[in-house]
This record gives structure tokens, sequence and C-alpha cells, in this order.
């Protein structure tokens, strides 16, 4: 319902919620009447009471008339130093719940935002000059206080809730019941508030939360590592699971299958989304959530980690009107990433850019992208089918997983259409091998892909306590790595390295933040020629390198050399 602001300044709620033929006169006037004779709720909870109306239509109206904006505080999850900064008394006074904090600005949800007594008592009190005030139910505000207040730590929490549910089959409907009633009480809710703050805060791509003979097992993947964040106790471990599932709206009862779901949340002004999977183990279910931060937008191709070099061969090919462009390397290695930040590239008013996805991860401005839906039938093979009717210039599926699939984008290729794709091979030259067990033609193959790029990731060396070192000869002699060939030799013609010592900052691991590595073909007559006669993939290498190509070791290497990453964590994932 869109109502611009202007329209109704200075008008009554009433007024508005006819005007946009949510109610009657009639039914105003019986609202009215019901005040008089003794009715003290607002008008708008009348009206929502009497089912007139919906709570979100009703609050959809009172943004405008508060003239601010609603906030939907059910998926919001709060950093317990924000809330820190109001006490409880206060809280529940003046009915209200701070959000989120910046360096000049507290954002608070108030039932209502234009008390300007509470607002100048906050602001008096927090010592932040600017107070931005959002509109929320009094109900949603209490229960979040509820929620958020006098719980303490992790320890004081669990000691909060209740004992252990122990399931028996025949009664599993009844204890299923019990299991998500205390999901939905105010410990547990906090609980796994907690995990995604702490989770969010400290940048993991995934919280892993594991049952063992302890408990519940709790690890962050951290530039791409594992950490043991805690260990939870087993009383309340099907309480957390079960809250996560309710989330992720998914079967409490069901913890015998694999299930999917997922879930938004907002931290702050960030809006995080979580992909979740359990699956059933002997000592309970696993569960895995994938968080991905929308707030960080999308990265530029520059900001990738491509050599100059590089760079400018991968601009050269992501231009052409037509061929596929085949990204190659194992799960979580940054393939997304690079496809969208190409796709952003190209994006043009005069383009039409169609993807099919498993999952759509970013909405991007101007490309229309599908989600498949494996249940319906709508499968890579399939969308990418209907796409080619859609009159595409150019198309991103996002993963090449069949025969069926192969074959339509190489002929969306060979059809005048620029086609973006990845493929799960260790290096560039095996996804054109990848593509032959496929049942592709060579031929065909040699007349449609025009560039592959395998990568990996790499950690990038903390800055706060990065220091330099002369790595032994025998080291550099292992790796053909020889003085000043970056730069980086003296005058004795010694090479430096780097490395982090570890501090606070990076959580004494000595990296922080990743970056990419590429090993990038362009395809030319000679490796057409080669894949036609089918040569083995190491042939194609040997023939690419001669050429300039650098491997993914060698990206790696030269990272190290400029100081950004160490010799063991390129050898971790490309050596």
């Amino acid at each position: 319902m869109e109502m611009p602001k202007k329209t109704y300044t200075n008008k009554k709620i009433g007024e508005i919620l006819i005007e946009q033929g949510l109610i009657t006169p009639q039914q105003l006037k019986e609202a009215l009447e019901a005040q008089k004779n003794g009715n003290n709720k607002r008008l708008g909870e009348i009206f929502v009471e009497a089912g007139i109306i919906t709570k979100e239509e009703l609050y959809e109206v009172l943004q405008y008339v508060y003239e601010t904006e609603y906030v939907d505080l059910s998926n919001y999850v709060i950093d317990p130093e924000v809330i820190s900064l109001i006490p409880e008394k206060i809280a529940l006074q003046f009915k209200l719940i701070p959000i989120s904090k910046s360096d000049y600005e507290l954002i608070i949800a108030m039932a209502n935002p234009l008390d300007v007594y509470a607002i100048d008592f906050v602001r008096s009190h927090t010592k932040i000059k600017k107070i931005k005030s959002l509109l929320a139910p009094e109900e949603d505000i209490l229960n979040t206080i509820n929620s958020y207040y006098e719980l303490g730590e992790y320890d004081d929490i669990i000691e909060k809730l209740g004992t252990e549910i122990v399931f028996k089959e025949e009664e599993e409907e009844e204890d299923s019941k019990k299991l998500e009633a205390i999901s939905r009480e105010a410990p547990i809710i906090q609980l796994v508030n907690m995990l995604i703050v702490q989770g969010v805060k400290d940048r993991a791509s995934d919280i892993h939360i594991e049952p063992n003979e302890k408990g519940l097992l709790i690890r962050f993947r951290i530039d791409g590592m594992l950490h043991d964040i805690r260990t939870l106790p087993n009383t309340i471990k099907s309480a957390v699971v079960s809250r996560i599932k309710i989330l992720a709206k998914m079967d409490i009862a069901e913890r015998r299958l694999p299930q999917d779901g997922r879930f938004q949340v907002k931290f702050g002004t960030r809006e995080v989304d979580l992909r979740v999977s359990t699956i059933p183990t002997v000592l309970g279910e696993k569960v895995v959530l994938r968080l991905l931060d929308k707030s960080k937008g999308l990265i530029k191709l520059e900001q990738l980690g491509f050599a100059p070099g590089q760079l400018r061969e991968f601009k050269s090919i992501i231009y052409k009107s037509y061929g596929i462009i085949l990204i190659t390397g194992p799960t979580g290695s940054g393939k997304t990433t690079t496809l969208y930040a190409a796709l952003n590239q190209v994006n043009s008013k005069d383009k039409n850019i169609i993807t099919v996805e498993d999952p759509v991860e970013y909405k991007l401005s101007r490309i229309n992208q599908i989600q498949i839906l494996p249940k319906i039938n709508l499968t890579f093979a399939n969308a990418l089918r209907s796409i080619l009717r859609q009159d595409p210039d150019v198309i991103m599926v996002g993963e090449i997983r069949d025969a069926e699939t192969a074959q339509i984008a190489v002929q969306a290729a060979l059809t005048g259409h620029l086609v973006f794709s990845t493929l799960h091979t260790n290096d560039a030259t095996s996804a054109l091998t990848r593509l032959i067990d496929m049942d592709v033609e060579t031929f065909l193959i040699s007349s449609s892909v025009i560039g592959v790029i395998a990568q990996r990731l790499v950690r990038v060396i903390c800055e706060k306590c990065k220091e330099e070192y002369i790595p032994g000869k025998d080291v550099l002699k292992g790796l053909d790595i020889k003085a000043n060939s970056n730069g980086d030799g003296d005058e004795d013609g010694e090479v430096k390295l780097y490395r982090g010592k570890g501090c606070s900052f990076c959580k004494n691991t000595g990296y922080f933040g990743r970056t990419s590595i590429y090993e990038l073909i362009v395809l030319d007559e000679e490796i057409r020629e080669l894949i036609i006669s089918k040569a083995s993939s190491n042939i194609i290498k040997d023939a690419a390198i001669k050429k300039g190509m650098k491997t993914l070791k060698d990206s790696g290497l030269e990272k190290a050399l400029q100081g950004i990453t160490t010799i063991e964590e390129v050898l971790r994932v490309a050596g």
C-alpha cells in the first residue's frame, strides 16, 4: 500500500483508513461510539480486534500518521551492547527498546514515536545527540524487552532454561508440543539470538551446531577455517535446534530426515540472510547456518584479487557477444561472488540479463533472477530452456550439474548468447575435459567456450600484527622462488616474506579477511585444436602455461611475495 506522507499530514487515522478503503464511515462511527461507552482501546486496536483490518494494515497507516517507519521486531537480532544502553526500567516506562547504534545515532523502536519527552530522556541518558524513533506495536516491544533484559551471559541463560526433553516414540507428538513451547520462551530465544549476533560480529560465514556426547558443539567458520566457540549442555540441545527450525519454518517434529530452510534477520542497519540445513546423526540433529550479509553489497571485479594481466584478459572476454565463460572451484571458493561481479560489470540498459540460481544470494538491479525449485521440476535445465525464449543477451546458470544443462548451455552460446556458469573441478583445464565427460561433443566445446577460470580463497595477513621474515633457502628452492622475483629482495638478494604474529584484532590467527587467487585460460586456436583432439587436461594446461597462464599456485605465491598472504596459506589451498 503506497501512501505518500504529504497526502496524510494532519489527518486522523480514521480518515486515512476510510480513504484507503479499509473501513467504512459507519464502522468508524461505531468504533467512536464504543470508545464513548467505555472501550479504552485505541481506534486502530478496535478495528484489528473486530477483524475489520489486519495488524499489518493498521501499522502501515500508523507509520504515516506518526511520520516515521514501521519496524517488525520479530526478525530483529539486537546486539546486547546496544540493549545495555537503556535500562529495563526506562524501556518499560516509555514502551521503547534500542535496536541499533552507529557512531553518531541511536535507533529506537517505540509504541509512540512522537513521545518527545521519552526521546529527550533517552538522549540525556545515553549522551547520544541523534535519536531516531521507529514505530512498533506495544505488544512486540514488551515481548522484545522480556526476551533481552536480565538474561545475562550464556551460563545465566542456560541456568534459566528447563530440563532436557527426552523423546519417547509413543509420546512424540506431546513432546513436540512441549518443545515448541520451550523454544518460544525468552531464554532460548535470547540464546539463539546471541549465537547469531556473535557469528555476525566475528565475521563467520557459517555457524555449525554439532551434537556430541557432551552436548552441542558450536563452531564458526571464519575466513574459511572452522573454530570451536563453545559447547552448550545436553539439557538444551533439543530446544536450541527447535528454535532454529521455527525461525526457518521447518517441521520441528521431523527429526529423522534432512531439512532445509531460511530466514532473515536485521542486525542494526545490516540485513543478514541465514540458510539453514539440518541432518540427522546418531547423536542428534546437526545444524548449519550459512550467513549472508547483504549489507556488504556487490564487490567490483577490481576488488576480487585478479592480477592486472588476468583482469585485462577477463574483461576482454566478458564483453563478447556470445560464448561460455566457466568458473570452477570447490564449494566456498568464491565462484558466485566472481559471477555477480562479472554480471554487474556487463549490466547495462541495452542488455537483457537472466540468471538461474540455487539459491539467489543477492538481488541485482535490472537483472531477472530465477530461483530453481526441484520439487516442482523447475531445474537448471528446464529454466534454461525457457530462458532462451525470453530474448536474453546474457545468461547466468548457477551450476552445470548434468549433461542436459551442459548441452543447452552450449547451444545457447552457439546461438548468440553470452553464458556464465560454474563447474566443480580442481583446475581450469579440467573443466574442459569435464564437459567431454558430460557427452558434449569436442567440436561444440571448442566452438562455444571462450574462457575458463579456476579460483580459490586465501586468507589475508592481519595488518595489525603483520611482520616480515627471511625464509630459509630450502623453502625458496622448493617453491622455485628467486630473489628479487617480485622486487622484494634486499641488496643481498634475500627474499622477504610476511606473516601475522596473532593479536586480539584477528583473534590470534594472524589473518583477517580473504582474497582470491585465479587461474585463467582464454581459449585460442591451439587450445581449441587440443580440445578437438581430446588431449588430456595436463597437455592443455602445459600449452596454456607456455602462453603465459598463471597457475593457482603461481598466483598465490605472487600474493605471498607482495605481503598479502602467506606461503603456508597458498600451499594449503593450491599446493
